[in-house]
């Protein structure tokens, strides 16, 4: 990563081809929630739905991990789980799909977010997708949304497929399933589609406040730029780019391939950071973000910052939730690097 003269590395420079193998190697829960299991969840007294989702997913457990007994012609046509966790953010849906993960066995269970399954399908194919998920007891799916019509039909395509094959299915979101695409685009001429991957899933609301009681996304101007090359210099596992360099660079690496462009890297820092041109440019941020959060990998930034990285358009439009969310995982990353 960095050169015996102690200059940092690029990600601009990094041209990763990942495997098959290794981009499903990569469908595991990320490394926030590692040892996280059903005991360390706590759920809140005050709110009894946070109970109930903990020994519903239990449940789901069990009857992957020991299907009941019939023959085994039978038991493919059996019912699997298809649990929809639907909460507000920090209330621990992503704590409880992580677990049911774990009490499966990761070997035995694929866990991604939304994104990372359609992209997987951009990678892959879809029939070749279908093909590698099915080999696993359940897909765990993490964010789910749906973004365009596109992403409609593939996701719910892939759902039922999954389903069909005897796959059991978990899924979390901050809205219901018969809404998913509201505001984003013409949901309706979608519905029937939708409905038919709602019908699917058994919902399990979880209810209460955020528990990390974050505080509002920031807007914290960026370093010197000067004073953020400082901070690499000599420093081992550090990649320096400029922000405009990069942006151009995601447009060329598949979305797919940015958590394994992430190898071995401890810490980013982005020199010459303003606000965002146009939405294609920002939602590859975003995805790049979320592997950054994912990973644990700290951020430092030059230029203006997180001040306008994306603009008031894009925080009110249909894309809102995902712009929000990568404003706050960002800022996580610089306090961490700042501390």
């Amino acid at each position: 990563m960095t050169d015996p003269v102690g200059v940092p590395g690029t990600l601009v420079g990094r041209r990763p081809a990942p495997s098959t193998q290794r981009l499903l190697a990569d469908l595991v829960p990320p490394r926030h929630f590692a040892r996280e299991s059903f005991d360390t969840y706590r759920p809140d007294p005050a709110h009894p739905s946070q109970a109930a989702a903990l020994d519903r997913l239990r449940q789901a457990a069990d009857a992957i991990v020991r299907p009941p007994a019939m023959p085994r012609f039978r038991r493919r046509m059996a019912a699997r789980p298809a649990v929809y966790l639907d909460g507000g953010f920090g209330v621990g849906k992503t704590h409880l799909l992580a677990s049911l993960a774990g009490a499966v066995g990761t070997e035995r269970a694929a866990y991604g977010t939304f994104v990372e399954f359609t992209q997987l399908v951009g990678a892959l194919g879809f029939g070749a997708t279908v093909e590698a998920l099915s080999r696993h007891a359940v897909v765990c799916i993490d964010e789910f949304e749906l973004d365009d019509p596109g992403d409609t039909m593939l996701m719910t395509r892939l759902v039922r497929e999954l389903a069909d094959r005897g796959v059991a299915l978990a899924a979390t979101s901050n809205t219901l399933p018969e809404s998913l695409g509201q505001g984003r685009f013409a949901a309706e001429d979608f519905l029937r589609e939708i409905q038919a991957m709602a019908a699917r899933f058994e919902v399990v609301r979880i209810d209460g406040p955020d528990y990390r009681h974050r505080h509002a996304v920031t807007d914290r101007p960026g370093l010197a730029d000067d004073d953020v090359r400082a901070a690499v210099a000599g420093r081992a596992g550090a990649t320096l780019d400029d922000f405009g360099d990069l942006l151009d660079h995601l447009a060329h690496v598949h979305p797919s391939r940015y958590g394994a462009l992430l190898d071995g890297v401890r810490l980013v820092a982005l020199t010459g950071v303003e606000p965002v041109p146009d939405q294609d440019i920002a939602l590859r941020l975003v995805v790049l973000v979320d592997r950054l959060y994912d990973r644990d990998v700290p951020v430092l930034l030059g230029g203006a910052g997180e001040r306008g990285l994306f603009g008031d358009d894009m925080l009110a439009g249909g894309y809102r939730k995902k712009y929000y969310r990568a404003l706050s995982r960002l800022g996580a990353l610089v306090d961490a690097a700042a501390g």
